[in-house]
């Protein structure tokens, strides 16, 4: 069976690359070749920047696949591309929507791929959205034959998973953890969320590659676990051996101080998100996530902290948790004056 992966080396793709090739698929990544060390040994590399189309049909030539999956596709004028070159040389199209995408807010906690599709506070959901729509009209109307994928919150070993954030990834919080420095965690830290491992993530992705009964499809995969966001800095802390100082501040007030984190957070992690994963394991029967937050936070912990290059200080981001906390700190000063 022939694969073809369009990006292949990300968080979650860099996942599903090594177990593709464990499982014998003879696997082609195709992307602009940034990060090598990622590919696993059997993956082929076809070098190239996916927007350049007339070079990408020139590469592939006349070869077909069982499968192809866009990691990296995030506007519809992308999966429009992808139309272009792939109708009649794959079996299944694989696009990598997002669980962002469902209702916010939602009007049932429990969420399934028949919730609806509506997210007004995030273009990057809308997108995705806009993405699915597009896709599923070439389904039904040329029998072009995709299956669209929605991951929640997933990690690997070189992140952890954070709400609140800099440009520049975790370490910032990080470090102010080991440094005993106080973190934001949005709202009270009660809404529930959901993590999972990138190497779950591939065991589910893996199972419905060439699965004919995920054409014309919708399927999200997560895991089971759902955790509130306090006990997930709380894990964190635990893998550093630190308790962690947290501190709550509203989402509404976050995203007025970073616009940056207005659809992130009030289209996104702000509402408690339950899934249920029935479909998936109707698809892929045996599925189940393993990897417990505890653990494979613990994993990350400690790759992190055993590759400097990944420690990149963010001093923007240390400076504004350091006003929002003192703001608030200061309101709470003047009203008990």
């Amino acid at each position: 069976m022939r694969a073809l992966f369009i990006g292949g080396t990300g968080a979650i793709s860099s996942a599903v690359s090594r177990l593709a090739v464990r499982e014998g698929w003879e696997l082609y990544l195709l992307n602009r070749g940034n990060r090598p060390e990622r590919v696993p040994d059997g993956a082929r590399i076809i070098q190239c920047d996916i927007s350049q189309d007339s070079e990408v049909a020139r590469l592939i030539g006349d070869m077909t696949f069982d499968v192809v999956a866009d990691f990296i596709a995030y506007v519809p004028q992308q999966v429009e591309r992808d139309i272009r070159l792939f109708t009649g040389k794959t079996s299944q199209y694989i696009f990598i929507s997002s669980a962002s995408a469902y209702q916010k807010p939602l009007s049932h906690y429990r969420i399934t791929e028949s919730t609806p599709l509506a997210n007004p506070y995030w273009e990057y959901s809308r997108n995705k959205i806009a993405c699915e729509e597009r896709l599923m009209h070439e389904y039904r109307k040329n029998g072009f034959p995709v299956t669209i994928v929605r991951p929640s919150h997933t990690y690997d070993e070189r992140n952890i998973p954070l709400a609140v954030h800099g440009r520049k990834g975790s370490w910032q919080v990080i470090d102010r953890i080991m440094k005993g420095k106080p973190v934001i965690v949005h709202g009270d830290g009660s809404s529930l969320w959901t993590l999972t491992h990138n190497t779950d993530f591939a065991k589910a992705f893996v199972g419905i590659m060439a699965n004919p009964a995920a054409i014309g499809e919708a399927v999200h995969i997560t895991s089971d676990e759902s955790l509130t966001w306090n006990a997930i800095y709380d894990c964190i802390g635990r893998a550093l051996g630190v308790t962690v100082k947290k501190v709550h501040v509203s989402s509404d007030f976050l995203a007025a101080c970073d616009p940056e984190l207005y659809g992130s957070l009030l289209g996104d992690k702000t509402y408690s998100v339950v899934f249920d994963n029935s479909k998936i394991k109707r698809l892929v029967p045996g599925f189940t996530a393993t990897m417990r937050f505890d653990q494979g936070v613990r994993l990350s912990i400690e790759y992190i902290l055993s590759h400097p290059e990944l420690q990149v200080a963010d001093e923007e981001f240390d400076s504004f948790c350091d006003k929002i906390i003192a703001a608030q700190n200061q309101a709470l000063e003047i009203f008990r004056s």
